[in-house]
């Protein structure tokens, strides 16, 4: 076999391959076995037809493109092999040459990963929000954890701020109730803005049984974004009591004798809670410089395929679950579908050339990933998802997905030695060191890695190519 690559642009090749006949005997032997086993011939057992009495009865045409098939997959991935290529996708055939007992000819077009030169990036510099926790933090969240604990107590009077008020709702478009419009009994505490825009007005200065109606935007369901008159019914007020802030509230709400105690372990959570969002900002950060600093040509037919990946899982998954279709979404989101379509296509392009950076990056530095990093990460995407580890762990190996983890985590360490090697400031002018927060970093770095390049074709072409390449033209 004979093979040549010609370099269509950076991300694209064609092959040409010449096979002299007598490699295609196995093929053809095939071939041959295969039809035998198909047809039946008057005269002969099932199996036992003699070539020559098939290339008469069907054809050698026949038993050619049947051999063909069986030898393109095989053929091609040796040509990728000797070209030292690395494909993207399935590649575009062409037999250009097929004479019998002397030649085959065919062309491959196909895409391949570019080859991306990064250059020196030590210098990258990126400053981030300074990790401190203020007194008014801690009062916040103290705070907060007081209301968990308030009381209620039912009152005769008009509802006001800070109240909780038992409400029915029914909520009307162009003057039909709608059949998801309808809830009884709901709890509201006014001010909060966690039920309908509107109702804190009209519900403010009602007495229990008393009646009212006003318009609200509907949120989701099935007229979401779409005007609703809302018919709301007062059936009780409650007045919320506070809790005193003294021991006896850090007793009743926590492990602690003291609020001193309750407030230092708010302020050492929250400590916690701003290096993780610390570590979060410098990636994100130091992710945009170093993307800034390579050249990566994207595909346009890869770029096509997770564009309308990612339209897809929006639409028919996380839309769906939400009882939204996209016209709905993208009047609530006050955008055009030309600029979502835009925003959408960036993207994906940001994606796919994170992914190939960090996976240059983890080939040129020699990256691995152990059993312990894979299993600490499959169990946070365990978590994450709302599974429990061994269901994770069982649809991920009945998918072929593992070999998708595992290049999330590398892709993650690639990403903390860049992050490790450039300069990272606070807001005050302080060299935040990242290692002093060891497993934050690590959950950040995959996570980080992962959203930037979730999935892409690029990623399941490049880890699959050959053996759906057999699979496609078998």
């Amino acid at each position: 076999m004979k093979s040549a690559v010609e370099t269509l642009n950076p991300t694209r090749v064609r092959l040409t391959v010449e096979v002299p006949f007598e490699e295609l005997k196995d093929s053809l032997d095939a071939a041959y076995k295969k039809i035998n086993q198909q047809v039946t011939v008057p005269g002969f057992r099932k199996g036992k037809i003699p070539a020559r009495v098939i290339d008469q009865r069907f054809g050698r045409g026949a038993v050619l493109e049947e051999a063909v098939n069986d030898a393109l997959p095989k053929l091609y991935q040796s040509a990728v092999e000797e070209g030292e290529l690395n494909p993207l996708g399935q590649p575009e055939v062409d037999i250009t040459d097929l004479k019998d007992n002397e030649l085959l000819a065919f062309t491959a077009e196909v895409d391949i990963r570019p080859e991306i030169e990064i250059p020196d990036y030590t210098g990258i510099e990126v400053e981030v929000e300074a990790a401190e926790v203020s007194d008014e933090d801690v009062d916040k969240a103290v705070e907060q954890l007081r209301e968990r604990f308030a009381s209620t107590t039912v009152v005769e009077r008009a509802a006001a701020e800070g109240d909780v008020v038992k409400v029915d709702l029914e909520a009307k478009v162009d003057g039909e109730v709608l059949e998801d419009g309808v809830a009884q009994g709901v709890d509201y505490t006014i001010g909060s803005g966690e039920l309908l825009d509107g109702i804190d007005d009209a519900v403010t200065g009602l007495e229990a049984g008393a009646t009212t109606t006003f318009t609200s935007e509907l949120k989701g369901g099935s007229a979401a974004g779409q005007e609703a008159e809302v018919s709301v019914k007062v059936e009780t007020v409650s007045a919320r009591e506070l809790p005193s802030l003294d021991d006896d509230f850090a007793q009743m709400a926590s492990e602690f004798d003291t609020l001193e105690e309750l407030r230092e372990d708010s302020r050492k959570r929250l400590g916690q809670q701003k290096k993780y969002e610390q570590a979060t900002e410098a990636q994100e950060k130091v992710l945009d410089a170093l993307l800034a600093l390579v050249d990566v040509p994207v595909p346009d037919k890869l770029l096509e395929e997770e564009v309308n990946t990612r339209k897809h899982n929006l639409i028919n998954h996380q839309l769906g679950q939400m009882g939204l279709d996209l016209a709905t979404y993208l009047q609530m989101q006050d955008k055009s579908e030309e600029d979502f379509d835009a925003e959408l296509k960036e993207q994906a392009e940001k994606g796919i050339r994170t992914q190939f950076v960090l996976d240059d990056l983890v080939s040129s530095e020699k990256l691995n990933v152990s059993q312990e990093e894979l299993t600490e990460h499959l169990m946070r995407r365990a978590q994450s998802s709302g599974m429990s580890p061994d269901q994770f762990a069982q649809a991920v190996v009945e998918g072929g997905q593992v070999p998708m983890l595992v290049g999330e985590v590398a892709r993650g360490k690639a990403l903390a030695a860049v992050v490790e090697a450039v300069t990272v400031k606070d807001t005050n002018g302080e060299t935040v060191d990242l290692d002093d927060e060891d497993e934050t970093a690590e959950t950040v770095d995959a996570e980080t890695a992962t959203e930037q390049a979730e999935e892409t074709p690029a990623q399941a072409s490049g880890e699959a190519s050959g053996k759906d390449q057999e699979k496609s033209e078998g």
